[in-house]
């Protein structure tokens, strides 16, 4: 398995990759994310992700970012490192999500990106399907949200 760290761990630059850069089996690493409070409680769409003395009060015993705000940061980082602003068609989907560990001020988070090997031609020889696993990582290795998504991509054919 391939580990890619730093801002460009593709076999092109950020805006170049083609359906035929995403090599099957590759694992890509970015980014930090540092979680503060004032990030959490101004993202935050409830109260018990606002107000401290609540959050004391829920299963999680303090204040912890809400799932979208943690979705959110992960998905700036997927655009800002892997998401081609050239060749990208958009995303049809997310095949899967799912929060595993809440997110507290103080925590520090990278992206991983694994790309299984699901890369699905189209019955558009231009276009092609990359199917990739996005994952937020904690200080000590674990994910706490995990997505599987869906992107469609230019190919070479359409150059």
């Amino acid at each position: 398995m391939d580990i890619h760290q730093g801002t460009d761990g593709f076999t092109a630059p950020i805006d170049e990759p083609y359906f035929e850069d995403h090599t099957a089996g590759a694992t890509y690493e970015y980014g930090i994310v540092a979680v503060t409070q004032e990030l959490i409680t101004g993202f935050a769409p409830q109260s018990v992700h606002i107000d401290t003395v609540e959050a004391k009060q829920r299963p999680f015993g303090g204040l912890v970012a809400s799932g979208l705000h943690t979705v959110a940061r992960m998905l700036r980082l997927f655009a800002r490192h892997c998401l081609s602003t050239v060749k990208s068609l958009g995303g049809p989907g997310v095949d899967e999500l799912r929060r595993l560990k809440p997110v507290r001020p103080g925590d520090q988070l990278h992206l991983r990106l694994r790309t299984p090997g699901d890369r699905l031609p189209c019955s558009d020889p231009r276009r092609g399907i990359v199917r990739a696993l996005a994952e937020l990582i904690d200080r000590s290795g674990e994910p706490v949200p995990r997505v599987t998504g869906v992107n469609l991509l230019r190919t070479r054919y359409s150059a």
